[in-house]
């Protein structure tokens, strides 16, 4: 039997789709962003070079499933923090998974997507930024304060993961903690926030 007819075989009953997902992202982050090809992947996943084509139609469209992913995996991360930690949890979800998938969450926020070219990435990217502000108007009962500390909050921790990712935080002030256990102390020291948007007059930012 051909190899092509062995590769046919193999897929043709299987999920090629989540095959080629699966594929790229390994590809993704073990050879960064520019070695992801849609032939490098037919190869590695063991397919004709025209598969991946049936799927995405270009390379294009190939980043933005992987970032959708992304944007998916990141919200499954941070519900299941939540409801174990927290807020706080959820933004340790969020660095955890920036340094878990370096080059996934480069690929979800570098730019290297129009994410307003696809719709698919665009409602689960949103849907991420939702639970995060779900979360905190429990706490902030106005919904401007419920929005602004949400876009405060994701501020934050995607800031630590990127000092984290490029390695911008100095090691002295890092000390001998490992970095679970200092993005934890880092964003407990932000407890503050929330309870001050709680307790400020509910025209205290149209009169300031």
């Amino acid at each position: 039997m051909s190899t092509s007819k062995r590769r046919t075989r193999r897929y043709h009953h299987g999920d090629l789709p989540a095959a080629l997902l699966r594929t790229a992202g390994k590809i993704l982050e073990k050879e960064r962003l520019e070695a992801l090809t849609l032939r490098t992947l037919a190869r590695r996943t063991g397919v004709s070079h025209a598969a991946p084509y049936r799927h995405f139609r270009d390379r294009e469209s190939l980043l933005a499933a992987l970032a959708a992913e992304g944007f998916a995996m990141l919200g499954k991360a941070q519900r299941e923090a939540a409801a174990a930690a927290g807020l706080r949890g959820m933004g340790e979800a969020y660095v955890r998974f920036a340094l878990e998938q370096p080059q996934r969450f480069r690929l979800m926020f570098g730019g290297e997507v129009p994410i307003a070219r696809h719709p698919a990435l665009r409602d689960v990217a949103m849907h991420a930024f939702d639970a995060l502000s779900g979360a905190l108007a429990a706490r902030v009962p106005e919904a401007r304060g419920a929005r602004d500390s949400s876009i405060a909050a994701w501020a934050l921790v995607h800031g630590l993961a990127q000092l984290l990712l490029e390695e911008r935080v100095d090691p002295a002030a890092r000390g001998a903690r490992s970095q679970a256990q200092f993005t934890s102390d880092v964003l407990a020291t932000i407890r503050f926030a929330a309870g001050a948007a709680i307790q400020a007059p509910a025209g205290a930012a149209q009169s300031a």
